[in-house]
C-alpha cells in the first residue's frame, strides 16, 4: 500500500443521482473507464459519457429483476484484490478480473419507502444487497481502493484528484472508508428497526444510528465535547425545523426546545393557541389563550423568574403582536409552526435570539422509541404516547369535578408528562399557576409550586395566590395524603392523579374531609 494511488477504474452505482453527471464528467474527463448499472448507466450515457456496463463485465446479464447484477467475483476481486500482493495479482491475471479503483454507491432508499408507508413489500425488495457489499468490500481494501457513499463527498473527492494529479490519498481513503461503514451500519439499522416493529419482537440485538447535523461548540458544560445526529425521521420538531436567525444551536438550546415543542404539540391548535415556556427541559408556564399573545402572558406569568433566559413554543404561527411581547425579556428560543414576515421583522432586532419554525406539530400518539445509556448498556422503551379522555377518568371522591374543574385538570395532566417526578402542576382556567418538578419527595414538589405561586402573587400584586381555585395533577399516585392536603393548603380544589397506592382510601378519605373533588387516570407519567 502506498500513500497515493492512481485512479484508472471507477464503479458508479447511485440511486440519488444528486451531482452524478458531474462527477462522470469530472472522472472521464481524466480518463478514468466507467463501469456501471442500470438507471446509473443510463444517466451517464445521456449526459453523453462513454459507459461499460457490469454485465460486459461480469458475462452475466442482470437477473432476477436487478437482485442480482455486481455479486460476482470480478466485480469483489477487482475490489478486495491487494496489488502489492503478488499472489492476488497473479490470480486477477490468471482470471481476468480488472482493478476497480473507485466505488461510487448509494444505496435504495429503504428509509424513505418506509418512511411513506410502503407495504411489507415494497420495503422489503427496497433492501438493498450489491451496494452494500461492494461498499464492504472497497472499504475494507482502502489502501488502494476509494470509496464513496455519500454525495456530500464528491467535491472533496474531486478536489483530491486536482490536488494530486489524479490520484488520491491515503488519509482521504481512511475517512471515507470509515463513513462507508457508518453508512452500511445505518442501512443495517434502520432495517433490523423496521422488522422489529414489524413482527412486534424484542430483538436479541438493538442497534441505533443517526447523520451527523452539526458539530456543537460543547455540550451540557464547556469542557464537554459534542455533536447533534438526526436519525432522518421527518417528525416535526428541532431536528428538522428551520432557522431564521440567530447564533446556532448549543447542546442545551437542542435538549430544551425538543422538550418545549413536544409538549406544546400536545394541544391540538383547533383547540386554541398555547404557549408553553421551557427551562432546564422542565415548563416554567404552560397556558390557553383566546390569542397567542393572551396564552404566551399567561404562560410567563406562572413563573416571570425563571422564563428569563427560556425556551418558547407555540402551537400556532408566530404573529407580530405576540413577538413583540415576547422580545420584551431575553428569551434563548422560539420555536413555532410557521412565523408571518411581521413577526420576524420583530425578531429581527434581537439578534441573539433564535427563531426556528417547523412544518407543524409533532404528532403525540406516534409511536417510537426513547433510548438513554446507562454504564455498559442501552434502556430502551416505548415512546410515552399515553392519552386520557373525561371518559377515562374514574370519580373516587363524594364530589366530582365541575366542569371547569374537569377541563384544568386535563390540562395539567397533559403538562404533568413533560414534568420531570416527582411532577406537581397546578393549573387555573387553561394555565398553569405552580409547577414542582424534579424533588425526590412529591410533597416537596408540591410545596415549591405553591410557594412560586406565592412569589408570583407577591411580585404580581395579587390579593392571593392563582393556586386559590386551582386544580392539581400528580404524575403518579399520592403515597400518603400530606401531599393532598398541601395542595388543598394552597387552595386548590380538585385533583387528577393516577391512584394506584396502598393508601389510596387514605387519601380519599382526607379529599372528602376537605370537600375535594379527585378523579383517578390509572395511567402515570414519570419522566426522568
Amino acid at each position: 500500500m502506498t500513500d497515493l494511488v492512481p485512479l484508472r477504474r471507477a464503479l458508479l452505482s447511485v440511486s440519488d443521482k444528486t451531482g452524478l453527471t458531474e462527477l462522470g464528467q469530472a472522472l472521464a474527463a481524466r480518463g478514468v473507464e466507467l463501469l456501471s448499472t442500470g438507471g446509473t448507466a443510463k444517466a451517464l450515457r445521456e449526459a453523453g459519457l462513454s459507459v461499460k456496463d457490469v454485465s460486459e463485465v461480469t458475462g452475466f446479464p442482470e437477473m432476477m429483476d436487478g437482485r442480482v447484477k455486481t455479486l460476482h467475483p470480478v466485480v469483489h476481486g477487482g475490489l478486495l484484490a491487494l496489488r502489492d500482493n503478488d499472489e492476488h495479482v497473479a490470480a486477477m491475471d490468471t482470471h481476468g478480473i480488472g482493478a476497480i479503483d473507485l466505488v461510487v454507491v448509494n444505496l435504495y432508499p429503504f428509509e424513505a419507502t418506509v418512511a411513506r408507508g410502503a407495504a411489507y413489500a415494497e420495503a422489503i425488495e427496497n433492501i438493498d444487497i450489491g451496494g452494500p457489499a461492494m461498499i464492504r468490500s472497497a472499504a475494507k481494501n482502502h489502501g488502494f481502493v476509494t470509496v464513496v457513499t455519500d454525495v456530500e463527498d464528491y467535491e472533496a473527492l474531486r478536489t483530491e484528484l486536482d490536488r494530486h494529479d489524479g490520484h488520491t490519498g491515503y488519509a482521504l481513503r481512511q475517512r471515507l472508508a470509515q463513513t462507508a461503514y457508518a453508512r452500511t451500519a445505518a442501512y443495517d439499522t434502520a432495517v433490523s428497526s423496521w422488522m422489529a416493529a414489524e413482527t412486534g419482537q424484542t430483538p436479541r440485538r438493538r442497534a441505533f444510528a443517526g447523520t451527523l447535523a452539526q458539530e456543537l461548540r460543547y455540550g451540557e458544560n464547556p469542557h464537554q465535547k459534542a455533536s447533534f445526529y438526526t436519525d432522518g425521521s421527518a417528525r416535526p420538531g428541532v431536528a428538522t425545523a428551520k432557522q431564521h436567525q440567530g447564533k446556532e444551536l448549543s447542546y442545551n438550546n437542542i435538549n430544551d426546545t425538543d422538550a418545549a415543542f413536544e409538549l406544546v404539540s400536545s394541544f391540538d391548535p383547533a383547540g386554541g393557541p398555547v404557549c408553553a415556556i421551557i427551562k432546564h427541559a422542565n415548563p416554567c408556564g404552560v397556558a390557553r389563550g383566546a390569542t397567542l399573545k393572551e396564552a404566551y402572558t399567561r404562560a410567563f406569568d406562572c413563573d416571570r423568574t425563571s422564563a428569563f433566559g427560556g425556551i418558547i413554543a407555540l402551537n400556532q404561527p408566530l404573529d407580530a403582536e405576540t413577538a413583540a411581547e415576547i422580545a420584551g425579556i431575553f428569551t434563548e428560543v422560539v420555536i413555532a409552526p410557521g412565523a408571518d414576515e411581521e413577526a420576524m421583522r420583530v425578531f429581527s432586532q434581537k439578534k441573539n435570539l433564535r427563531l426556528l419554525t417547523t412544518d407543524g406539530l409533532a404528532d403525540p400518539r406516534a409511536a417510537g422509541l426513547a433510548v438513554r445509556q446507562v454504564s455498559g448498556g442501552y434502556l430502551v422503551q416505548d415512546k410515552d404516547v399515553g392519552r386520557i379522555t373525561a371518559d377515562d377518568l374514574k370519580v373516587v371522591t363524594k364530589r366530582a369535578p365541575k366542569e371547569q374543574e374537569m377541563a384544568d385538570m386535563l390540562f395539567a395532566w397533559t403538562v404533568a408528562k413533560h414534568v420531570k417526578s416527582n411532577a406537581i402542576i397546578y393549573v387555573k382556567d387553561g394555565a398553569t399557576v405552580g409547577v414542582g418538578a424534579g424533588q425526590m419527595s412529591r410533597v416537596d414538589s408540591t410545596r415549591i409550586a405553591a410557594r412560586k405561586a406565592q412569589d408570583m402573587a407577591e411580585a404580581m400584586g395579587l390579593d392571593a395566590p392563582l393556586t386559590k381555585g386551582s386544580v392539581v395533577a400528580s404524575d403518579a399516585f399520592f403515597p400518603f395524603a400530606d401531599g393532598l392536603l398541601t395542595a388543598a393548603e394552597a387552595g386548590a380544589t380538585a385533583l387528577i392523579q393516577p391512584g394506584g397506592s396502598m393508601r389510596d382510601d387514605e387519601v380519599i378519605a382526607a379529599a372528602d374531609e376537605a370537600g375535594l373533588a379527585m378523579v383517578f387516570t390509572g395511567m402515570r407519567h414519570f419522566r426522568h
